[in-house]
């Protein structure tokens, strides 16, 4: 590599923001912890069709450039890269718009939401020669890491069946409230199956592997809802898409996962998965622990003759990485992107995991509207 080539590669990668919304700006989201990773990725320029959004996001976080459409940024700016932040119903698009302009891509979950466009966002970006990495972030997360670790080296033997909660209360469902108006989420083309759901089928199949196969069950609970807190309170919205989806995946072999996609779930104590093997459990709790290791496996072979719950001897010092991403927050996938691009390697979480995911949310939609169970044909 020439001494050009190789500055070229060490130097932060242009980044345009589509979107200017919550993701974007918000606390947890991309814009305001990019700083962390400043050598890293440098925000050039940013395109919302709402320009006043747009132009305060660009003043607040020292953006230079501001386009009112993707197409003009594309067209115009100087970007290697786009973090497409859009709303669920436009990610397929969009995500095949920056593709086909020639630029690295990093996007919201889901990556679509039909089949043609996941197919045309994998298809482009290996025919180009680009990298995709698609959200949601956990299976980076050294607990998962290592839990798929535990899993492959048969520390809980053959895994039976599994348990995962991948839901919440809902953006209108909490007392601290929305900051924006959450109908949206309530309504066809969102809902908590492509909002929530989708981080449990990344979780489970990032630590089982490819799905063959859903069976599911998806309703409405109640017509409307009232806003419980925030700006919105006593906002009464319309429930046009399933709030209530539960779905079993069978991996083959008798192993199976229950996995949920609500907007009921107002507290649990229960641990976020629970994966039930032929020698022991493994458990992974959400990311409120309060300090605690949140991986722990119960073992029948502690010692001779006695079982019990460990916490494994490698998380002190997986700490400092994963207090690392917490600082990141939703930059995670920033963070990720230029890894995958400077080093030429294959994300974690890639299209194709991305796209077998939106597989299992369609079929999980059409089995429940059906009452059959569905093979599923994508893998990763």
């Amino acid at each position: 590599m020439t001494a050009q080539a190789t500055a070229e590669s060490e130097a932060p990668l242009r980044i345009g923001i589509l979107g200017a919304g919550m993701i974007a700006t918000t606390s947890y989201g991309v814009l305001p912890n990019l700083h962390w990773i400043r050598d890293k990725a440098t925000v050039v320029a940013i395109a919302d069709p709402v320009s006043e959004r747009a132009k305060e996001a660009a003043q607040e976080f020292d953006i230079p450039e501001v386009y009112d459409s993707l197409d003009a940024m594309l067209e115009r700016a100087d970007i290697q890269a786009v973090v497409n932040l859009t709303p669920i119903g436009v990610h397929g698009q969009t995500c095949r718009r920056i593709l086909e302009a020639g630029k690295h891509l990093a996007t919201e979950k889901p990556i679509a939401t039909s089949m043609e466009d996941a197919d045309a966002i994998v298809e482009t970006a290996a025919a180009r020669g680009l990298t995709v990495v698609c959200a949601p972030p956990d299976a980076l997360f050294p607990a998962y890491q290592e839990a798929r670790r535990l899993i492959d080296e048969g520390t809980i033997g053959k895994v039976a069946f599994a348990r995962v909660r991948s839901s919440h209360a809902g953006p209108g469902g909490s007392a601290w409230g929305w900051p924006t108006d959450p109908s949206w989420f309530y309504q066809r083309g969102s809902g908590p199956l492509l909002d929530m759901g989708v981080y449990g089928i990344h979780e489970i199949t990032a630590l089982l592997g490819p799905a063959r196969r859903v069976v599911a069950f998806s309703g409405i609970t109640e017509p409307t809802r009232v806003v419980r807190g925030g700006p919105f309170a006593g906002t009464v919205m319309e429930v046009t898409a399933d709030d209530n989806t539960l779905f079993m995946l069978d991996f083959g072999g008798a192993t199976f996962a229950v996995v949920d996609g609500t907007f009921n779930v107002h507290a649990a104590k229960s641990p976020k998965i629970e994966i039930f093997g032929r020698k022991g459990t493994l458990n992974i709790r959400d990311g409120h622990t309060g300090g605690e290791a949140p991986l722990e496996v119960y073992r029948t072979d502690v010692l001779p003759g006695v079982d019990g719950w460990v916490v494994p001897e490698v998380w002190p010092t997986l700490r400092g990485q994963q207090e690392w991403l917490d600082k990141l927050k939703r930059a995670v996938l920033v963070d990720h992107l230029v890894d995958c691009v400077r080093s030429n390697r294959q994300p974690v979480l890639s299209a194709h995991h991305a796209r077998h995911a939106l597989e299992i949310m369609l079929k999980v939609a059409e089995s429940a509207r059906t009452g059959r169970a569905l093979d599923l044909t994508t893998t990763f």
